[in-house]
């Protein structure tokens, strides 16, 4: 029982560093760097779970928001994703971004 309530609060918690990640950290460093290919907090969380699922999100999420409706091990992915554009910076956001358009379509 007490794991539980342990894993409740780890999924908490993670719940809450992937949305400081997604929809505060990356959209302010992006404002603050030169020449970001995206911006905006739902680019980037299109971007991590597009690279998290190898695919459009889409077809993996059933819920929205979809962070809601991730398990504890996909969010730990998820934002070890957003670690690495943080980390890496603009290389790794292109690179990024780059496979998630693939993903989609949108890239030849």
């Amino acid at each position: 029982m007490g794991q539980e309530t342990l894993r409740g609060d780890d999924l908490s918690q993670l719940r809450d560093t992937y949305r400081r990640k997604v929809h505060q950290e990356l959209p302010e460093r992006a404002q603050n760097s030169d020449n970001w290919p995206i911006h905006l907090d739902h680019c980037f969380g299109r971007v991590v779970l597009d690279n998290l699922f190898e695919d459009e999100w889409y077809d993996h999420v059933d819920g929205r928001p979809a962070y809601e409706h991730l398990s504890t091990q996909e969010l730990g992915a998820a934002i070890d994703i957003a670690d690495r554009m943080l980390a890496d910076g603009r290389p790794a956001v292109e690179r990024l971004n780059e496979n998630s358009l693939r993903w989609r379509g949108k890239l030849d």
